[in-house]
């Protein structure tokens, strides 16, 4: 599901740079990446995360997804000529990657798994698409934070099957992934660390 003018706001301003450089820290400390890996970020929005993982974990391929060909755009503009020349811009639907299975050496998702209706479908693609052993980094949100009373009157987000705690986790060790970290606030969101067994 494309993003609104509320939630473009929200993910293309400095306070969610800042949050995601913070995030990365707390990948990194807890599984750093060998040098030299294929990265695929979905959700990439202007590319900022794209930006982050380039930095810091060191891809020899970087492939950076949205749905909104618009954020594509943004992410060619956001980019410096350097990071735009390393940094494979796509888009692409979370339920069908264009990527073979067990291709990829991790796969950072900052938030999109609950824009996807389908939500149990993109995390099928992550578990095909990523090499046994491979890291899933993941932030999500829950419903209580983007469909209170407040907030659903300014978001645009899926409305039927939203995922908490007990059903994400249940839908991930189902595609084989076992969580090695995680920092989760009860009705917020959780930052999780996921390997693929």
């Amino acid at each position: 599901m494309k993003l609104n003018w509320a939630e473009r706001w929200v993910v293309n301003n400095p306070i969610r740079v800042l949050e995601q450089r913070l995030q990365m820290s707390w990948f990194k400390a807890r599984a750093p990446l060998d040098r030299g890996g294929i990265i695929l970020e979905i959700g990439a929005g202007r590319g900022a995360g794209a930006s982050l993982i380039l930095r810091e974990f060191h891809p020899s391929v970087l492939h950076a997804s949205d749905l909104d060909y618009d954020m594509i755009r943004r992410a060619k503009d956001y980019l410096s000529p350097g990071e735009r020349a390393r940094i494979s811009l796509i888009t692409a639907d979370a339920t069908h990657l264009p990527y073979r299975d067990q291709a990829l050496d991790a796969v950072f998702g900052f938030g999109f798994l609950h824009h996807v209706p389908e939500w149990r479908a993109a995390l099928d693609e992550v578990a095909r698409i990523l090499k046994g052993g491979g890291i899933y980094f993941m932030e999500e949100l829950y419903p209580s934070l983007y469909q209170n009373c407040i907030t659903r009157h300014l978001l645009v987000h899926p409305t039927e099957d939203r995922f908490r705690s007990a059903d994400l986790r249940i839908a991930l060790k189902e595609r084989g992934f076992r969580m090695e970290a995680a920092a989760e606030t009860r009705h917020v969101g959780i930052l999780a660390i996921l390997r693929k067994d």
